[in-house]
């Protein structure tokens, strides 16, 4: 009997949300991804120590007093080329969150990650560079996607988010679930919920099923799960970004897993949006958990960068 895991991989690429090389060695995820906080996790660790050590140096000797945001670009593209090395896929590299109201600023950094990755020999083709769901991010994504830089849209918490960045060409979107379970319970009086009723579930079911009904080719890739019962109720979906310890968890079940997400079974009161700025904006200012989720998500990236950047400035 194959274990969930197993069969997840039948009906969806399974993608591993860390920065830890032993897990990606462990579960053989086909792509990998990253963010300010796992790299901060992963830049405490002994065996990335070199690699702190290399970025700090070649980032001072490039730009003077002005190298601290060259020292973590550089270890991200350092930690991303590691991963790709593992992971026959793709690595998601994040762009600094500071820059998530910030178009053009956005677009420059971008331009430089893949500029980093293309020097150490690795393609845009095997690259995709993370920007934050505010209006401003997919704005830059139009640009970056026009240029052939492939993007991945994160801290994606709504139906309008996700459908401005398909709109903009976006490869891939993020849309969370666990962070949309946790603004529910812990402002309505519900404190449970299956994982059918989920609110981050039927979230990513709904974007899942809107880009199918409209002809987005768009990925959809559920991202941040706090129980297996999440991942199950979305087998089927484009992909999933799943941490090691569910990774794990879903290789010792042995259960059976079924198909979720069914393109021959979507629903017709799905009628397309048409989205302007303005409109967007309104939509996020009436939707209290996107709006909340997505500046707490800015925030705590933030702390997590300038975390960082206080380490490689002790180094």
């Amino acid at each position: 009997m194959q274990n969930k895991l197993e069969q997840l991989r039948a009906m969806t690429v399974v993608v591993a949300d860390t920065g830890d090389i032993e897990a990606m060695r462990a579960f053989r995820p086909q792509d990998a991804t990253t963010n300010p906080s796992l790299l901060l996790k992963a830049a405490q660790l002994p065996r990335y120590r070199p690699l702190v050590e290399t970025a700090v140096r070649e980032a001072r000797a490039a730009h003077g007093a002005h190298w601290v945001d060259d020292a973590a670009d550089r270890l991200a593209v350092a930690i991303g080329a590691e991963i790709l090395a593992i992971v026959p896929g793709y690595v998601s590299t994040e762009v600094d969150s500071r820059l998530s109201f910030d178009t053009m600023g956005t677009v420059t950094r971008a331009r430089r990650l893949v500029a980093l990755y293309r020097a150490r020999g690795i393609g845009r083709d095997r690259v995709l560079v993370k920007i934050a769901s505010t209006w401003e991010g997919i704005a830059a994504v139009r640009i970056l996607e026009q240029e052939g830089i492939r993007t991945n849209l994160t801290l994606l918490f709504s139906l309008p988010q996700a459908v401005a960045a398909a709109e903009a060409g976006a490869f891939l979107v993020s849309p969370f679930v666990g962070r949309i379970l946790d603004w529910y319970v812990a402002r309505t009086d519900r404190k449970s919920y299956t994982a059918d009723e989920d609110p981050g579930v039927l979230s990513v079911t709904r974007i899942w099923q809107y880009f199918r009904r409209h002809g987005h080719g768009t990925i959809v890739m559920g991202a941040s799960f706090r129980n297996a019962g999440e991942i199950e109720a979305l087998a089927g979906c484009d992909r999933l970004t799943i941490s090691p310890a569910l990774l794990e968890e879903l290789s010792r079940d042995t259960g059976v897993l079924s198909r979720r997400l069914d393109p021959a079974e979507l629903p017709r009161d799905l009628a397309r949006m048409e989205l302007d700025e303005q409109h967007f904006r309104w939509l996020m200012n009436e939707d209290a958990m996107a709006t909340e989720k997505l500046a707490e998500g800015i925030r705590n990236f933030v702390a997590d960068q300038r975390k960082l950047d206080e380490l490689l400035r002790q180094v």
